[in-house]
């Protein structure tokens, strides 16, 4: 054979393995899109069938209730969390009470009344014809008291004098609106001078 016969031979292979392989791709390609053609018109009858056969029930809604707006008639009225209802409450059951610690409210007051038992300071004690005095400080003022004075604005009343301390007795109100006794004390406060 000649060197010619050899290379048309081999070309010819060449050509012929080219040719095989395109026809097995053009092959392949044909096969499936055969595949998915059958494939896709199978789902869609079968979606055609199921809307065919099912029927759609929407169970109807109820009507809305009409609404009737609250009218709110006890605006006039007194606010039952009022702090002023408590204290007219507390006001009307003291004056029913028949409690042996209530005070006299109609009394008069004496001068000593108008302030707050905590603003008092005892600077001294002094004993004026066989009574005992307390020196109570208030306001940059000095008062004597004895036994028997009103003191604070608590009702309070001195029971007691002593060359360190008064005593005194006041009537407040609890939580339930009850009048009650209270022990109170003025201790003398030392100046400052004496406790160098």
């Amino acid at each position: 054979m000649s060197c010619n016969t050899v290379c048309k031979m081999r070309c010819n292979t060449r050509s012929l393995g080219a040719i095989c392989r395109l026809a097995a791709v053009a092959l392949t390609a044909t096969l499936l899109a055969a595949c998915s053609a059958s494939d896709v018109k199978e789902v869609q009858d079968w979606m055609d069938k199921v809307k065919r056969d099912t029927r759609v029930s929407v169970v109807p809604i109820a009507e809305p209730k009409t609404f009737i707006p609250f009218a709110y008639t006890a605006r006039e009225q007194i606010d039952p969390f009022s702090p002023n209802k408590l204290l007219a409450e507390l006001a009307r059951a003291a004056a029913k009470s028949d409690n042996r610690f209530k005070p006299d409210m109609e009394r008069r007051k004496e001068q000593l009344e108008n302030f707050p038992l905590d603003t008092f300071a005892m600077v001294g004690a002094i004993q004026k014809a066989g009574v005992n005095y307390a020196l109570l400080q208030v306001d940059r003022a000095l008062h004597q008291v004895r036994v028997g004075q009103r003191i604070g604005q608590n009702y309070g009343l001195v029971t007691g004098v002593s060359e360190t301390a008064l005593s005194i007795k006041e009537v407040v109100q609890d939580a339930g609106g009850e009048w009650v006794e209270r022990l109170s004390k003025l201790e003398l406060q030392e100046s400052k001078e004496n406790m160098k």
